[in-house]
């Protein structure tokens, strides 16, 4: 059963990706839960996990971790994004009892890109799930509902703001047990902005049934009539874009990979397949679940990251506040897409380059449009991941005793 619930309108928010808390019945609770306000990772993290983060080794980059895979669903399954590891791990959590219910995102209706919340309770309904959406919507307003449904036991598969926000609230809700999947951050937009995007990449929009950015720097499409497009990263119209198409919220984030999820799934190290970080018991219980069903490898990890960081830094501080420029002229565009899956770096060097992009991008975004937040909006770990870049905080960037 798939059950999507109503929900009041959003209490107007500065920085928000509309989590859902704004919609629950306190909305002033997002004075605690906000990732955009004064997050706390060491504390969270030790509540989630047992310890907080090292500063150590890829801990740095990617947040607690017991084990890191390569992995893939064999086979992989019909409509997902990659093999459907994301939605097996619920699927299996239902058909074992371990949960009574599942709160994800399913199509709309009306337009199929756009995220439906949903609560999903029978096991053969997270098909549903299954492929990307692009878009907002409010995840953790599900969370009443499923309560006053009497469900104890829940999973919960969000992205990072979204889950902040979970933790932050998860002693007061009062379920029995919740196991969260997380995927890593995807910089979000509008679904409206993402259609106008859809229309530059292609002419015909309206029968694109798959978009991914992929790890060997293409984007793919896939078409209702079978046909296939792979798109170089340099080749992408970003400049064509408007400066606002990802918000300030996505500019700022200060969580890529997830970090308070049970188990995160993603692709950056995946090299064409999926990266999954295991971070606590859950999470490997979780996966152990899944038994023959997913095969693992550990993840692979090639070239050098400080050349292609440092220069989406300086693009990104010439753009004065918009996105990065990246502009070439078109005839080195085709060479350097050609190159850039053999000299660029791959595996867990590919994803430790997007988390310190991100970094450096949350800081000089973040100074430019709201410098009164710096202090307390941006955590360690993320001034850790800037510093080798030359962001480094200022006398007014630090909180009090800091």
């Amino acid at each position: 059963m798939i059950t999507t619930p109503s929900f009041a309108d959003p209490a107007p928010r500065g920085l928000c990706t509309d989590c859902g808390v704004s919609r629950m019945a306190d909305p002033a609770a997002c004075g605690k839960a906000c990732q955009f306000i004064r997050p706390d990772y060491p504390t969270l993290e030790t509540l989630v996990h047992g310890r907080a983060a090292t500063d150590q080794d890829d801990e740095r980059f990617f947040g607690v971790t017991q084990v890191m895979y390569r992995a893939a669903l064999r086979p992989a399954r019909k409509g997902a994004q990659w093999t459907g590891l994301t939605t097996r791990l619920a699927e299996r959590l239902l058909e074992m009892g371990a949960v009574d219910a599942v709160l994800t995102m399913v199509p709309d209706p009306v337009d199929r890109w756009r995220p439906h919340p949903a609560i999903i309770t029978d096991p053969a309904d997270m098909a549903e799930a299954r492929g990307m959406r692009m878009g907002y919507a409010p995840l953790l307003a599900l969370l009443e509902p499923a309560r006053d449904a009497g469900h104890t036991r829940i999973a919960v598969i969000g992205i990072p703001c979204q889950i902040y926000a979970l933790r932050a609230l998860e002693a007061e809700l009062g379920f029995d047990r919740i196991y969260v999947i997380g995927t890593p951050c995807s910089d979000n937009t509008t679904t409206e902005n993402f259609h106008d995007f859809l229309a530059l990449l292609t002419d015909a929009p309206e029968i694109v049934t798959y978009l991914e950015f992929r790890a060997d720097y293409h984007v793919e499409l896939r078409f209702a009539d079978g046909t296939q497009r792979l798109i170089p990263f340099l080749k992408l119209p970003i400049s064509d874009l408007p400066d606002d198409f990802f918000p300030l919220t996505c500019r700022t984030c200060v969580d890529y990979t997830n970090r308070l999820a049970d188990i995160t799934v993603g692709y950056m190290a995946g090299e064409g397949e999926q990266w999954l970080i295991v971070r606590n018991a859950r999470g490997a219980e979780m996966l152990a679940a899944l038994d023959c069903e997913v095969t693992l490898e550990p993840p692979g990890s090639w070239g050098k990251r400080a050349g292609s960081v440092k220069g989406f830094v300086e693009n990104t501080r010439l753009a004065a506040g918009g996105l990065p420029l990246r502009r070439m002229p078109d005839w080195l565009r085709g060479i350097m897409g050609w190159l850039m899956p053999w000299i660029g770096p791959r595996g867990l060097e590919f994803a430790r380059a997007r988390v310190e992009m991100k970094a450096a991008e949350t800081v000089l975004h973040l100074r430019r449009a709201e410098p009164a937040k710096m202090k307390n909006m941006v955590p360690e770990h993320v001034w850790n991941l800037a510093k080798p870049y030359g962001l480094e905080r200022e006398d007014s960037e630090r909180q009090e005793g800091g």
